[in-house]
C-alpha cells in the first residue's frame, strides 16, 4: 500500500492533479514521437541530398530535404540575426516548459488532454533535438497539388498538428464521458 493511500482506497485510485505531468501512456507517445522523427530525419539526410527531391506520388508528395532555421511554417527563415538558432532554441524550451505546467494542471482523468499534449511535446522535443544539435530543422515532407506546394514539414510537425487538434477537441468536451441522469 502506498504511504499517502487509506486501506479504503483501491490501488488505482486517481492521484491528486499534477501527480505525474502527462503519465507514463504520454511519456511513451512522446518518447515514440522523437524516435520517429529522429529516425526519419537520419534516413532523409542519408539518402536525400539538400533540395533533392524524392517523388513519391507524382503531383502530390514528395520527400524534399529542407532545412528549417526559422520557427513555425519558416518563419523567421529568411531573417539573418544574431544568435538566431540559440534564441529560437530558448523560445523553444520556454514553449516546453509552458507545456509542461499546463499538463501539471490538468486533472487525472483528462486523457484526451494529456494524449494531445504528448503528441505536443514529442513534436517539441523531436525538433529541439534538431535546433539544439545541428541549428537547424530538417523538414522533408513536401505535399502539393499542381504548382500549389504547402509548407514541408516533418514527423515531429505532424504530431504537433495532431497534439494541437486534439486539444481542440477536448477543450470542447469531444472526448469526453459525461453521465447521463435520469
Amino acid at each position: 500500500m502506498a504511504m499517502d493511500q487509506t486501506p479504503d482506497e483501491p490501488r488505482d485510485a486517481p492521484q491528486p492533479a499534477g501527480h505525474a505531468v502527462i503519465g507514463r501512456l504520454g511519456l511513451g507517445i512522446a518518447a515514440a514521437i522523437v524516435a520517429a522523427d529522429q529516425a526519419t530525419k537520419a534516413v532523409l539526410r542519408a539518402h536525400v541530398a539538400l533540395h533533392d527531391d524524392l517523388v513519391v506520388i507524382p503531383g502530390l508528395l514528395n520527400l524534399t530535404h529542407v532545412r528549417n532555421t526559422g520557427a513555425a511554417f519558416g518563419l523567421l527563415n529568411s531573417v539573418q540575426f544574431p544568435f538566431k538558432a540559440q534564441i529560437i532554441a530558448v523560445v523553444a524550451t520556454l514553449a516546453l516548459v509552458g507545456i509542461a505546467a499546463y499538463a501539471a494542471r490538468l486533472a487525472p482523468g483528462q486523457r484526451l488532454a494529456r494524449v494531445g499534449l504528448a503528441l505536443i511535446l514529442g513534436g517539441a522535443v523531436g525538433n529541439l533535438v534538431d535546433r539544439v544539435a545541428v541549428g537547424y530543422v530538417l523538414d522533408f515532407v513536401d505535399v502539393y497539388w499542381g504548382t500549389v506546394h504547402f509548407w514541408v514539414f516533418n514527423v515531429a510537425d505532424s504530431a504537433i498538428t495532431i497534439g494541437v487538434g486534439v486539444m481542440m477537441f477536448d477543450m470542447l468536451g469531444l472526448g469526453s464521458h459525461v453521465p447521463k441522469t435520469v
